[in-house]
């Protein structure tokens, strides 16, 4: 698979090519990975809307304009997914702080555990002995993509077949997954491993793989009858935040891998003075990133950047404390960010902002209507969500009207 450019003009192009494909060809080819390099059959749609270099909204809208909602019923709940999965983690960030303490147990045993660490080894250098797994490994680390079902199948032989901790598959895909996010991966895992819908895993199959890859695997050894993992119930879902509306004061615009676009700032009253760029990519991870990973993050903020006009160097920052010293020296008595959910960016956000108090420059991160609007759905599971998909699309054309 050639590396995707990131920028927002390739992602919207991307999301050109494939439009006239999102209804029942989609439907029809999207659970099988047939190896094309290209990827003809999925939109590869995944490390822009991470990154929001292209918004659900405008892939909803443009797809929509092709196909009915019937037609197109499929990607559009595909959308939905990773949006529900941002709206239950936000409602419940000690999830993403369990994750983040029992990963970091699991990767210190490492050192400690010669069994662990060799079969950890071998699952992540993709020499199991298993074919689809140890082919989806090498796939992962030379490409920063998998298929949504390859991701599926691998976390269930890591779990399952293998026995290893969920959360440090978790983490070997944060680091190299180009499209890595806090919500949608951390719950895809505890989903596979039956934790997220309690009592319900997804288990691999020999049959399954050999089907949905035509044939080019047929993995032998598969634990098929291993029941879901046990753990503790969720916690109830906090208030969502509400996100603030800017101050008509000078103001320097803060993006982030978050949310490379940013919100509509024309519409504002507010005077950008200077815009800056957090890359706070190294916080999805203790470990070393994939260069693919970290290349799409940092070139996706360069162009960002570049859209909104920045002056001087046009670099994305890692070092919060160099920010928090270019926002003071810019004048600006306000920040404007758009939100970033639960994971690091948002932690970093937060170390700024409490950083900036002390200068009494107050920081307020807009919400996405598109978020505002679906979030409160992911209460439970998915079906909620799902049943108001029509009346989530009718609010979206509403605006565009």
């Amino acid at each position: 698979m050639a590396a995707l450019v990131a920028t927002r003009e390739a992602g919207l192009q991307r999301l050109a090519e494939f439009v006239d494909d999102a209804g029942e060809r989609y439907a029809r080819n999207r659970n099988t990975d047939f190896g094309d390099p290209a990827r003809n059959a999925v939109s590869m749609l995944s490390p822009y809307l991470r990154h929001r270099l292209v918004s659900e909204e405008e892939v909803l809208t443009a797809v929509l304009e092709r196909h009915s909602p019937r037609d197109a019923e499929k990607f559009i709940q595909e959308v939905y997914w990773r949006t529900y999965f941002k709206g239950w983690l936000e409602q419940r960030p000690q999830v993403w702080r369990d994750y983040e303490t029992a990963r970091d147990r699991s990767l210190a045993a490492l050192s400690s555990n010669k069994g662990l660490a060799t079969a950890y080894d071998q699952a992540v250098a993709g020499t199991t002995g298993i074919d689809a797994f140890d082919a989806f490994a090498l796939e992962l680390v030379e490409t920063g993509y998998l298929h949504n079902h390859a991701r599926m199948w691998f976390a269930s032989i890591w779990i399952f077949t293998l026995r290893l901790p969920w959360e440090l598959g978790a983490d070997f895909f944060m680091r190299h997954l180009m499209d890595g996010d806090p919500a949608s991966n951390t719950l895809s895992w505890r989903w596979v491993a039956g934790l997220h819908t309690r009592g319900k895993n997804y288990l691999a199959t020999r049959d399954n793989i050999r089907r949905y890859t035509n044939g080019r695997f047929n993995p032998k050894g598969l634990n098929e009858n291993a029941p879901p993992l046990d753990g503790p119930e969720p916690p109830h879902p906090l208030k969502l935040p509400v996100g603030e509306n800017p101050a008509a004061v000078p103001s320097v615009l803060l993006l982030h891998d978050d949310d490379c676009i940013a919100p509509p700032f024309d519409a504002l009253l507010c005077e950008i003075v200077d815009v800056v760029a957090l890359d706070a990519s190294a916080g999805r991870s203790p470990g070393e990133r994939g260069n693919l990973a970290a290349t799409f993050t940092r070139e996706a903020l360069v162009d960002s950047l570049a859209a909104h006009g920045a002056g001087g160097d046009n670099s994305p920052e890692t070092d919060p404390e160099r920010i928090v010293a270019r926002i003071v020296q810019s004048g600006a008595r306000q920040v404007v960010a758009p939100h970033a959910p639960v994971g690091p960016v948002n932690d970093a956000l937060n170390r700024i902002a409490k950083t900036l108090q002390s200068h009494e420059i107050s920081m307020v991160r807009p919400i996405r209507a598109y978020d505002r609007e679906a979030w409160p759905h992911a209460t439970k599971g998915f079906f909620a969500m799902k049943s108001v998909i029509p009346d989530m699309l009718a609010l979206m054309a509403g605006r565009s009207a």
